[in-house]
């Protein structure tokens, strides 16, 4: 059972939701983002999305976007997230940690040197935004045969036979983008989400974890209700923005930045406490 896999099934059996906070890789830099990965498992965070910066982000909105931006001005590579992972990896071997990126980084490492790297840094999955299941064949495999998780994305707009695609593909969790457009925007339709959700599982057992459009706790604890895992990324890049490219913070300094997961975890688990 993989990481992802025994994650859902403690918490399961604890009456929990997963809360997935997503950061960019070397923003501000590599140094602050192993802290920061640090820091949002003591704040709650069950798994983590590490992102890996690439230069046309485009299922992002500006907010992640400038992270990108931050990270690429770092000159941080696809090698140094990997060895990112790593490090994190010698005093954490519990927490799942996910990539999500674009292909074109993957695709100039060789897909077979990827899924390699990823499993010997201690990468459990793997979600490119523009790798449509369609054309997944050859990269799938691989990453499954190297026993990586692969995450994929169903949209709003996703039609069922569809979704039934991407649910077999899928394994870890399956991530439903919980509004159209990118990352950051828009306006949470929650009672959308619940008939949508209620759709995807006619296709899966997997976890569904809902991400793009949570930036509160309130929003948080009412997803925690449908869903099995919440995401959030802009709402915590907004807080880590404030950080200057030092490599000088304190643990506690990096744990007051990203308090938001904990707010979050703390709505969550009243909210599941309730229902």
């Amino acid at each position: 059972m993989s990481r992802i896999s025994q994650c859902f099934s403690q918490l399961k059996t604890q009456g929990k939701k997963a809360l997935i906070p997503y950061i960019t890789a070397g923003d501000p830099n590599l140094e602050t983002s192993l802290g920061l990965m640090h820091a949002l498992v003591v704040n709650g965070a069950d798994v983590i999305e590490l992102g890996f910066p690439f230069s046309d982000p485009s299922a992002d909105g500006p907010v992640i976007q400038r992270a990108v931006e931050r990270s690429l001005a770092m000159h941080t590579r696809l090698i140094d997230v990997l060895d990112l992972v790593k490090k994190f990896r010698t005093s954490n071997n519990i927490t799942p940690i996910v990539l999500m990126g674009y292909l074109n980084p993957v695709e100039c490492m060789g897909y077979q040197i990827f899924a390699d790297a990823c499993l010997s840094a201690g990468v459990d999955g793997v979600l490119l935004v523009d790798m449509p299941p369609e054309e997944a064949g050859d990269l799938h495999a691989i990453l499954r045969g190297a026993g990586l998780d692969t995450i994929f994305l169903v949209a709003p707009t996703t039609n069922a036979q569809r979704a039934e695609t991407i649910c077999k593909l899928s394994s870890g969790y399956v991530y439903y983008v919980s509004l159209k457009g990118v990352t950051g925007a828009g306006h949470l339709d929650v009672e959308s989400v619940v008939s949508n959700l209620t759709l995807l599982r006619q296709h899966t057992t997997l976890p569904l974890g809902v991400g793009f459009g949570i930036s509160d706790s309130e929003t948080a604890a009412r997803i925690a209700t449908v869903a099995d895992a919440v995401v959030v990324g802009s709402a915590l890049i907004n807080k880590i923005e404030q950080l200057k490219n030092n490599v000088n913070y304190s643990a506690a300094e990096l744990v007051a930045h990203t308090a938001l997961i904990r707010t979050m975890r703390v709505a969550m688990d009243a909210s599941n406490k309730c229902n």
